[in-house]
């Protein structure tokens, strides 16, 4: 693009602003021939699909607000640079997780990358009733690596602190996490919206003083725990699947914070669709053996996180944290196993405390999701949404006291089957 000023795409004009650039050209072919369509159907940016002669590309541009709300809430466009720079860093960590980068362009704001297809939103999925083999795996594996190789287990200690000056730029999108995730639900701030029905809950809540220093606790944590380079925004929205592969997107929340915020986040959103099913059978029951399947995903997720973070700590262990000089090396390669044992409780703590979180935030909060949003019937949405909130309660107060995902899922099955209006 020749003008450095920026200026949002629209389809009609975009071949001719985009049509020059070698990286888009040569993977779509003549831009007379482009057909452009505008998809983008997120809380924040602009997103366009060409389809060419020769292919097709996504092109990802951020907006100066938050299009969910609208010019009334500004947003720095700076946070395409921060999307930008954690992919191709979750690229390096676990090859072949996200979409492949082919051009960027800081001045606009815009990222071109992959057309994942026929891939589609793992939350539309979910609503669907579809299965995907190895989901659980994949993510678990996702997480593990990202997680592990972007922190001081890991990375050159010069390289990580360059990264995280880096990342502490991205402000403002922390700042809408600090605020909507960790605080907002827990009193009626102004951009809250949630259920009617709901309201003897959303009272309950909100009178409980346990679970707002909880939530406090686990906000100081995540502003004070810079422990690796998080994805952010990690759910089911954030995630594309095919029959065969599964792959990770939209990482523009990236920031250093503790290792359980993610995998917290995600599977407080399975955990979510879970409770959700009844609004989307068939018939009353129908989703009864797919429900079981959403559990063994969560189930999976944990459990091969927990197996490859293992891994990586036997064998990339390189970093400036629990180095081998101290054990491996004098013999005391049992100790090193203590440690990992240890490490491996405080995230699991950690992940139960966010997923909890997480879980009123998108019930009480401004972003909420489709599953429970797209039941039609208001008193049957409700009955879900209440189910979920109370298992939120639960893993973020009690999450100490929870020490394996049998009780975790036992207790969805327990919750599920329970009214709590």
């Amino acid at each position: 693009m020749t003008d450095s000023t920026y200026k949002a795409l629209e389809p009609a004009t975009l071949a001719d602003r985009l049509g020059s650039i070698p990286a888009i050209r040569e993977r779509t072919g003549d831009p007379a021939r482009w057909s452009v369509r505008e998809v983008g159907d997120g809380n924040l940016n602009l997103v366009f699909i060409i389809d060419g002669p020769d292919g097709s590309l996504i092109i990802k541009q951020a907006l100066p607000y938050v299009r969910l709300v609208g010019e009334s809430w500004p947003l720095p466009l700076k946070r395409a640079f921060f999307e930008y720079n954690a992919l191709i860093r979750q690229a390096e960590r676990d090859p072949g997780s996200v979409p492949e980068i082919y051009h960027f362009d800081e001045a606009q704001a815009l990222i071109v990358m992959e057309f994942l297809t026929p891939h589609v939103i793992l939350r539309k999925s979910l609503m669907e009733g579809r299965m995907h083999p190895d989901l659980g795996k994949v993510l678990g594996e996702f997480c593990a690596r990202t997680l592990f190789r972007g922190s001081d287990l890991s990375m050159p200690t010069a390289r990580r602190k360059a990264d995280l000056a880096l990342f502490a730029g991205n402000v403002e999108l922390c700042d809408i996490t600090e605020n909507l995730v960790f605080s907002d639900p827990y009193f009626a701030a102004p951009l809250n919206r949630h259920t009617p029905a709901l309201d003897p809950v959303v009272a309950m809540l909100r009178a409980d003083t346990d679970l707002k220093i909880t939530a406090q606790h686990l906000k100081m944590a995540f502003a004070n725990n810079a422990e690796t380079l998080l994805h952010g925004d990690l759910h089911t929205g954030s995630v594309m699947v095919s029959d065969s592969q599964t792959r990770v997107i939209d990482p523009e929340f990236a920031t250093y914070g503790p290792m359980g915020f993610d995998i917290g986040m995600l599977i407080a959103n399975f955990l979510m669709a879970y409770f959700a099913q009844d609004g989307h059978a068939e018939a009353p029951g129908a989703r009864a053996q797919y429900k079981e399947w959403i559990l063994s995903v969560v189930d999976a997720i944990w459990s091969h996180f927990s197996a490859e973070f293992t891994r990586l700590w036997r064998t990339e262990r390189s970093g400036i944290l629990y180095q081998a000089s101290l054990f491996e090396d004098q013999g005391h390669a049992l100790a090193a196993e203590k440690a990992r044992l240890e490490r491996l409780a405080a995230i699991w703590r950690d992940t139960l405390g966010f997923c909890g979180i997480e879980m009123h935030r998108r019930t009480l909060g401004l972003a909420h999701i489709a599953e429970y949003d797209r039941i039609e019937d208001e008193a049957l949405r409700a009955a879900c949404e209440a189910r979920g909130l109370m298992l939120g309660r639960v893993l973020a107060v009690d999450r100490a006291e929870i020490t394996s995902m049998a009780e975790v899922l036992d207790l969805a099955r327990k919750i599920n089957g329970e009214d709590y209006l």
